[in-house]
């Protein structure tokens, strides 16, 4: 065999290797990692109807809120119903953009606000995770939406005002494991999305960010900073996010209770401590008056 051919099958094998080694599958995404990353991100509960023996992920939960009510969407890999024909790209957009794959905006009831900040592995770990659901066929269902909040062409000048993309950065002057907390709490947890005050058109009031006040439901949401925590010690704060009790034994109720049971439940150790770390690093923000 002639020289200069077989340096070109040795420079075609060393390829395939490259394609073939640690790096690529690691591009592909774990999905058991995944699966882990969907608990902490709450994904089930938007996803999934509320009612007995409602197919997971399959949509049709609705959220109330003042513009009207929002229907969560398929998220199965079902090609018709669901994101079965979407690609990785399609995905990573829709999460970091809040662009769908036609190129419209989504309405900020899907909080890309929050997801934004998700790394890519964990974007690249999610998106291989929620390929191995089953897919389902029930389709989705339209927003009830009163004018002019359902005009979709008025998201783009609300994300101008209020979206800001971008994946999370961490904080040098914090540790390693506030940032963790920062992290799931900004990001993957969104817990902002409820937790912080809106004003007439949705948009976050950020001077009272995780502060409580009114709901998306138009419900009351607690206050997350530590001019409310203060009142319970760490104990007392890791024993409510993994059973749902409070300290005197009153058990949380609706949505925060499913929070705790999809989520933050769910959470392994290191994570719960660096979450409520977090949230005792935040500055007292008072509750709002009565």
């Amino acid at each position: 065999m002639p020289a200069p051919t077989r340096r070109w099958l040795i420079a075609g094998a060393l390829v395939v290797l490259a394609t073939a080694g640690p790096g690529n599958a690691a591009a592909q995404g774990d999905p058991k990692r995944g699966e882990y990353l969907v608990k902490a991100g709450g994904c089930v509960a938007c996803h999934t109807e509320e009612k007995e023996g409602a197919v997971r992920f399959a949509g049709g939960r609705a959220l109330k809120t003042p513009f009207g009510t929002f229907y969560g969407p398929n998220i199965t890999p079902d090609a018709k119903a669901g994101i079965g024909r979407w690609t990785e790209a399609d995905f990573v957009r829709a999460m970091r953009e809040g662009v769908r794959p036609d190129g419209a905006d989504y309405f900020p009831a899907f909080p890309y606000t929050s997801f934004t900040k998700i790394t890519d592995a964990d974007l690249r770990d999610l998106w291989a995770y929620l390929r191995t659901i089953p897919p389902s066929d029930r389709p989705n269902r339209e927003h009830d939406l009163r004018a002019p909040y359902g005009w979709r062409w008025l998201v783009t000048p609300w994300k101008w005002l209020y979206f800001e993309p971008g994946p999370f950065k961490p904080d040098p002057a914090a540790s390693e494991t506030i940032n963790r907390g920062a992290y799931l709490v900004q990001a993957l947890g969104h817990c902002g999305e409820c937790h912080t005050p809106r004003n007439a058109l949705g948009g976050p009031n950020r001077e009272r960010t995780l502060a409580g006040g009114k709901g998306p439901e138009g419900k009351g949401v607690s206050n997350l900073t530590p001019a409310r925590l203060k009142k319970w010690n760490d104990g007392d704060l890791k024993y409510f996010l993994t059973s749902g009790f409070t300290p005197d034994g009153d058990v949380t109720a609706a949505t925060m209770g499913e929070v705790v049971q999809n989520t933050t439940s769910q959470l392994t150790k290191e994570d719960l401590d660096a979450l409520v770390a977090y949230l005792r690093s935040l500055p007292p923000i008072p509750d709002p008056p009565k």
